[in-house]
């Protein structure tokens, strides 16, 4: 193992963590796993993020970071509040292929973290909560208040396309949103 530069073992560990805990389960990977990925120290690991609990927060945190730069590229291209409420529909379908088919991290970590006072839970709570935002934000726009209804489409479809490893829950989902948020008249 090579030597490290200051600051890339943090980085290095990231991403490591971010692959194996989507892929395996965060319980299911150690440190010392993520460490060896990394090519770093524990002590290295530790140095940067001191506990793997803050490690799993830096994850989520991370991966909330890039989905949201996600939703500003897919959405960014409409002004139509209508087609951006609808873009997301297909930056989930993008992202959650794009790793194929585990899920959503974020409702994979809640269901390892159970206990809601949990600081992963509370990561978890604010991806769903500014998700949700900019749903009612955009539906505002519209004259509509339907922000739950879409959330629990976007869930179901997430769920949906694990269980059967396919996109097709997404474009169904999406059919259904454009049914809802229809122009009324």
């Amino acid at each position: 193992m090579g030597r490290t530069r200051p600051g890339d073992a943090g980085a290095k560990v990231l991403k490591a963590a971010s692959t194996l805990f989507y892929r395996d389960g965060i319980h299911a990977v150690g440190v010392d796993t993520v460490a060896a990925e990394a090519g770093v120290t524990k002590a290295a690991l530790y140095g940067n993020f001191g506990s793997k609990s803050r490690l799993v927060v830096a994850y989520l945190r991370e991966r909330d970071r890039r989905w949201q730069e996600q939703i500003d590229t897919i959405t960014a291209g409409h002004d139509d509040p209508r087609e951006r409420v609808l873009a997301v529909f297909d930056a989930y379908e993008v992202w959650l292929s794009r790793d194929g088919y585990r899920g959503c991290a974020f409702l994979n970590a809640t269901s390892e973290f159970p206990d809601p006072a949990d600081p992963v839970r509370e990561v978890v709570r604010h991806h769903k909560t500014a998700l949700h935002g900019y749903l009612r934000t955009q539906l505002e726009r519209l004259g509509s208040d339907q922000a739950d209804e879409l959330m629990l489409l976007l869930e179901g479809a997430a769920v949906s396309s694990v269980v059967s490893q396919d996109a097709q829950p997404f474009h169904v989902a999406k059919r259904l949103a454009e049914t809802l948020i229809a122009p009324r008249g």
